[in-house]
């Protein structure tokens, strides 16, 4: 699912459900060392995921720990986001080269509980789930904001490793799939222009993605 929302450069993996078998490597079992089954299961087959997905960029299988906020620690030279949901878990990674940053994002295509949209939107947004819903109502828009946003925060946090609030980005969605974010906390390591993105809804999910291009290359020389 995610797969198709990404270039061929982004490898991606996915499970609908816990396979037999995978195992944890090194620090990632300290991670969930108290975890509930269910918390050790996702957390188990998510890093199996991401293992696949690092073997189609011709990886050997490695540890992937939780750095700052939990947010994984790749190996040198790759970026990468994961995701989990009830029965559905997905990996992509890509090389530096290809993204300077990448986020996913899955989510139930369930309206979201009471009150939560309020929360997370901006009035523009709102207004725009509101015409988006009434034009559309097949989509939970709410629940496709909320994702988008989701995806944001993870392709940001690695760049800048720091919070990224809700409300510090404003979202337009496009019925046709895609999404734009405008940031309205600025960085260095981040695009003046925002965030571009991808959508789709299918199998009960809403899942989305977000990948940052790589740096211009300098002129004579190789992308940094």
């Amino acid at each position: 699912m995610i797969g198709t929302l990404l270039p061929p450069a982004v490898s991606v993996a996915e499970a609908f459900g816990d396979p037999p078998g995978p195992t944890l490597l090194g620090p990632e079992r300290e991670a969930v060392r108290a975890a509930a089954p269910k918390r050790l299961a996702e957390f188990t087959t998510t890093r199996w995921c991401a293992r696949r997905a690092l073997a189609g960029l011709g990886m050997p299988p490695v540890p992937i720990p939780r750095g700052r906020r939990g947010v994984p620690v790749w190996p040198p030279g790759i970026v990468g986001s994961m995701t989990h949901h009830d029965g559905y878990r997905a990996a992509a990674v890509a090389r530096q080269a290809d993204a300077r940053s990448l986020g996913i994002d899955a989510e139930p295509h369930l309206p979201l509980p009471e009150g939560v949209l309020e929360l997370i939107a901006l009035p523009t947004e709102l207004r725009r789930v509101a015409e988006l819903s009434r034009r559309h109502p097949l989509v939970r828009w709410d629940r496709l904001l909320f994702s988008m946003k989701e995806s944001v925060y993870k392709a940001w946090f690695p760049l800048t490793y720091r919070w990224l609030g809700h409300e510090e980005a404003d979202i337009a969605m496009d019925p046709a799939g895609g999404f734009t974010a405008r940031l309205l906390a600025s960085h260095p390591q981040v695009p003046a222009e925002g965030f571009t993105g991808r959508w789709a809804v299918d199998r009960g999910l809403v899942v989305t993605s977000v990948l940052v291009p790589p740096y211009p290359a300098p002129p004579g020389g190789e992308p940094r």
